[in-house]
């Protein structure tokens, strides 16, 4: 017993310690950088604003939601608060400005979070068709994957073909190098990754998990995560020249060996230090690397620090 709180005293001891790092960081080099003090006048239609004629594929820096589609899992105030990762809707986050979203699925279709469980994969699929109805030049990164430990829904890519098909760019390379304008009327990249069923191929209609990558650091320490998540992006190739989608998470997570496993308090820890670490990027000279930023909890500042940066590029100021 005298063990197990002492390792819970020095787990607290070091969450204190590595937020200091990013608040001393934060007070030392600031939040600015290029674009981030633009603010678009639509965050529904950002890309539009942006000229989809000028804004290439490889110069966005996507705001992305991580676990999507966990809004209403689980039961309110008993399972929930252990697995929601986001408060809004799927409809409700694209109109805020998110465009990359992650959704995990199991066997009968219903989106899951480990074993909780929530609305069927339809949900989300209506609500993206319903925001690609009401926009014409927004495009969405839609991932969907087989959640760890469950096997992947049957027929799942024609589902989604049949689902989506009037929307959907084919998996290509040339597509990095394009503009908005030379992609539509298409505006989703679909990105499908089953646990065991055959990867999408070239030229398919869904993209495979090749296509969008990232370095999932699971910690709950919030320096740690942010300076992984720097070191990480470094050594990745310039969006210019890169033919995949490469995702950094601003996030956080629960961990088994402290007691706090609601995710919301986790993962406020980084959740504030965005403009930072975009800021970060620009002093370690990475910025050109950068290219989805996903969060929990995703919020209008989030998304308008993702959309300064892409406006500057646009502008030949980044």
């Amino acid at each position: 017993m005298g063990s197990h709180v002492s390792k819970q005293v020095e787990k607290r001891k070091a969450i204190s310690t590595e937020r200091k790092v990013l608040v001393d960081l934060e007070g030392s080099s600031g939040e600015t950088y290029p674009g981030s003090d633009y603010r678009p006048s639509d965050r529904k239609n950002w890309m539009a604003g942006l000229n989809p004629e000028k804004l290439h594929i490889n110069q966005v820096v996507w705001p992305g939601t991580h676990d999507s589609a966990t809004n209403k899992i689980g039961i309110p105030m008993i399972t929930r608060p252990f697995a929601q990762c986001q408060s809004l809707s799927i409809y409700r986050q694209l109109c805020v400005g998110t465009r990359v979203l992650d959704v995990r699925v199991q066997e009968d279709r219903r989106i899951c979070h480990g074993i909780l469980t929530t609305y069927s994969v339809d949900v989300v699929i209506q609500d993206l068709k319903k925001f690609l109805s009401e926009t014409q030049s927004e495009i969405v990164i839609l991932e969907i994957r087989t959640e760890f430990g469950h096997n992947d829904p049957p027929e799942f890519d024609k589902y989604l073909e049949e689902q989506l098909g009037e929307y959907l760019i084919h998996q290509d390379d040339n597509v990095f190098g394009k503009t908005i304008a030379e992609l539509l009327p298409k505006r989703v990249i679909c990105v499908w990754k089953p646990s065991k069923s055959p990867a999408p191929k070239h030229g398919s209609p869904l993209w495979s998990a090749g296509y969008l990558k990232d370095n999932w650091i699971d910690t709950d320490l919030p320096s740690t995560k942010f300076e992984n998540n720097m070191k990480h992006l470094s050594e990745q190739p310039p969006v210019s020249s890169r033919k995949f989608f490469y995702r950094v998470e601003n996030t956080v997570t629960p961990q088994a060996d402290n007691p706090i496993v609601c995710v919301k308090p986790v993962t406020n820890r980084i959740h504030g230090y965005a403009r930072l670490f975009i800021a970060q990027c620009f002093s370690k000279g990475c910025a050109d690397k950068l290219q989805i930023f996903s969060t929990d909890f995703i919020d209008e500042d989030f998304v308008e620090a993702c959309v300064g940066l892409t406006q500057a590029r646009v502008e030949g100021k980044a």
